[in-house]
């Protein structure tokens, strides 16, 4: 085969190759084998991702440059059970409760694909009032921060003043990220018993569980920079 020919070849398989691929995107074929609600919860993900890098981030700078004495976490966060002084007790508990709910969640993906909707339904609801009980200690540990140290947004009596406004900005962001998460939960476990996607398939579930997992993951970025830095 002489050069020219060789030349030849290899543009028409390149225009061909072209073709092919300009032909499949205009047939109106679906290019990526995702569900479009599946897609759209990844890219939900994708920014609240940068918003909480964003804070942690931002937290991690404040707490470096503060001039003040920054007030210790097993100190703040300590409670006094039967009159023992112990560090950081209630956020262990919080955060346990947290990884068991995800566990908990990828079971209920689990059963819905194989259609089973009963035992679906009841962990979705397990998880969802582990999500709940979260939230409930949340509130404890922010009533205790506020009436009993005096913490505030704009003020803080035991330190730098910063402490109280990343702590509550931060923490109140996630709190409402697992709040939301527990209606998200309730209302797809009510619509799974309802039978409402017998026809479509339980990828709902999956999405759902997409959700809640990474609120889960969030908080272990939380404890770690947060409770224990």
């Amino acid at each position: 085969m002489s050069k020219n020919e060789h030349q030849d070849t290899d543009g028409k398989s390149k225009n061909s190759s072209w073709q092919s691929v300009v032909s499949d995107w205009t047939a109106d074929k679906q290019s990526f084998d995702m569900p479009w609600g599946k897609l759209m919860m990844w890219l939900f993900l994708l920014s609240d991702t940068f918003v909480f890098s964003i804070f942690l981030t931002g937290y991690m700078n404040v707490r470096i440059s503060a001039t003040a004495v920054w007030p210790s976490p097993s100190e703040v966060f300590a409670l006094t059970i039967a009159g023992h002084h112990i560090p950081l007790v209630l956020i262990a508990i919080m955060t346990f409760i947290l990884i068991t709910s995800s566990g908990t969640m990828a079971m209920a993906v689990n059963y819905a694909y194989q259609g089973d909707k009963k035992k679906t339904v009841y962990l979705m609801i397990a998880t969802a009032l582990l999500g709940a009980s979260f939230v409930g200690m949340q509130a404890f540990e922010w009533t205790k921060l506020i009436v009993e140290e005096g913490i505030r947004p704009w003020g803080n009596p035991i330190g730098a003043n910063q402490f109280g406004a990343a702590f509550f900005m931060i923490t109140g962001f996630h709190g409402l990220h697992v709040s939301a998460g527990v209606i998200y939960l309730g209302v797809i476990a009510k619509r799974v018993k309802q039978g409402k996607y017998e026809g479509k398939g339980y990828q709902i579930v999956e999405i759902t569980g997409l959700y809640w997992h990474f609120v889960d993951l969030v908080w272990v970025f939380i404890f770690a920079f947060f409770y224990l830095w």
